[in-house]
């Protein structure tokens, strides 16, 4: 039985979906201007994992996660790049998606984008101001969150609390409002914004409906599972639940799962302290199959630390697992015998703890870390009990078991080929320069630095080739 720690309830409850067999999920995505940082990531890994997690269970997930195409940021960084907000929202979808490729993180069986829901957000508001629950002032459409009885179950916030002492929490435009805590569904448009035509005037929409709609249409009006960073708990996820409770009159979702913060260096991520880390800018350095396998050392909830030394005890870390895996392809491969022996068949027996181990993890709210120390012991435990005279199938047994974990767990165990990072690149391109310049002396010192960082350079007809030393 899966246990998950739900914000709801503030404790551990026994996972029992909506549909047997079904889990409908939804994960709240990026909005989209810009390459995503690591802090996007966490969610991104962990939700991806909790998904493959139920799949191993044999459940069918019907995983919705948005892209929010439509905000003030993107309209910004079009205005300052002088083209479209949906060119620049298209653009970053893309890297997006290569970026979540290189993480190995799965598509979602749907990927709504906001803009082209936006008549179901007509809807659901039209709904909502009927049902009383939502007013229109001047095109703005508010909704009224004191007619919301148990407005701050998720975030565990009480309304008069808010009022008294979070003034920087409420929203502008408090003078057209009934009450200052009540939020935006619906905006007027401001000129040289995309908007669409409304009932309340050209406009678009709030931020907090569009994942209310979304999941409503591909998920249904209730589903099992909610997830995101804590920092959406108050106010995006506690004004989800009122508006698509006040709509529909059920519990919108069973379960909601947080990931904690993740820190750089015992700080938190800002451009302004220097500390902001794109995934991009990760992947010049370290396979993106590092910063997963950093993300999953540590369970969802707790606080996360980025640091280049915790990144690098990843690297060698995951080095050990391929390692591993790659050993025992070669003693697959290399084998004399075929068969099991009796030794084998129950050495095979033995290793069968180590996942039910993994599976004891997983089940305890996807505690990734201890799964991962199952896969470890595995890996010592294969590494101990095969040599030159395994046979093939019980290396390859081995293997596939250790495979299975990782895959689980969305981790590769083929090694790859590292990228250059761009300062090797700029070092070979400035070579080429040099030694077209005839500067010899230059072409070879750089040849020298570049072997000091373990890149081994050949001259061929073809052009410049590189190895790793």
């Amino acid at each position: 039985m899966i246990r998950i720690y739900n914000t709801l309830s503030k404790k551990k409850e026994d996972f029992i979906p909506l549909e047997e067999g079904k889990v409908r999920m939804y994960v709240c995505g990026p909005t989209v201007y810009n390459f995503i940082h690591i802090g996007n990531a966490r969610p991104m890994i962990v939700f991806d994992t909790v998904r493959r997690y139920m799949e191993h269970k044999g459940y069918e997930v019907n995983f919705v996660s948005n892209f929010t195409d439509v905000d003030d940021k993107i309209i910004k960084k079009a205005n300052e790049e002088g083209v479209s907000a949906e060119e620049i929202s298209r653009r970053y979808i893309e890297e997006c998606k290569k970026d979540m490729e290189g993480m190995n993180i799965m598509p979602a069986t749907t990927h709504p984008l906001a803009t082209q829901e936006i008549d179901g957000m007509i809807d659901m508001i039209s709904s909502l101001i009927e049902k009383g629950y939502a007013y229109a002032v001047n095109g703005t459409v508010y909704f009224r969150t004191r007619r919301f009885e148990s407005y701050g179950k998720l975030s565990h916030k009480n309304l008069d609390d808010l009022q008294a002492g979070n003034r920087s929490l409420l929203v502008s435009g408090e003078d057209e409002k009934e009450d200052p805590l009540d939020f935006v569904l619906w905006k007027p448009k401001k000129e040289g914004e995309p908007y669409w035509v409304s009932p309340w005037g050209e406009g678009r929409p709030g931020w907090h409906i569009e994942c209310s709609v979304m999941s409503r249409k591909y998920l249904g009006e209730q589903i099992d599972i909610h997830g995101g960073g804590e920092d959406l708990v108050f106010p995006h996820h506690e004004n989800e639940i009122a508006q698509s409770e006040a709509c529909s009159g059920k519990t919108f979702a069973r379960y909601w799962m947080h990931n904690a913060f993740l820190n750089i260096d015992n700080r938190k991520m800002s451009k302004s302290l220097g500390n902001f880390f794109t995934v991009r800018e990760i992947s010049e350095k370290y396979d993106l199959q590092i910063l997963r396998f950093f993300m999953l050392n540590a369970h969802y909830r707790s606080p996360l630390n980025f640091s280049a030394e915790l990144m690098e005890a990843s690297k060698n870390a995951l080095e050990r697992i391929q390692t591993a895996v790659d050993s025992l392809k070669y003693s697959a491969e290399h084998a004399l015998a075929e068969d099991l022996t009796e030794a084998e068949t129950e050495l095979l027996k033995g290793a069968e703890k180590f996942e039910t181990d993994f599976d004891a993890s997983m089940d305890d709210d996807f505690n990734t870390a201890d799964a991962i120390a199952a896969v470890f012991d595995l890996v010592k435990y294969a590494n101990t009990h095969t040599g030159g005279d395994s046979s093939r199938a019980f290396a390859r047994a081995l293997c596939g078991r250790i495979q299975n974990l990782c895959d689980i767990l969305g981790i590769i165990t083929e090694k790859k080929e590292e990228l250059l990072d761009a300062e090797v690149e700029g070092l070979i391109e400035e070579r080429q320069a040099a030694r077209k310049a005839r500067d010899f002396a230059r072409a070879d010192e750089i040849r020298n630095l570049l072997l000091e960082k373990g890149i081994v350079l050949e001259d061929t007809r073809e052009g410049v080739k590189w190895k790793r030393a």
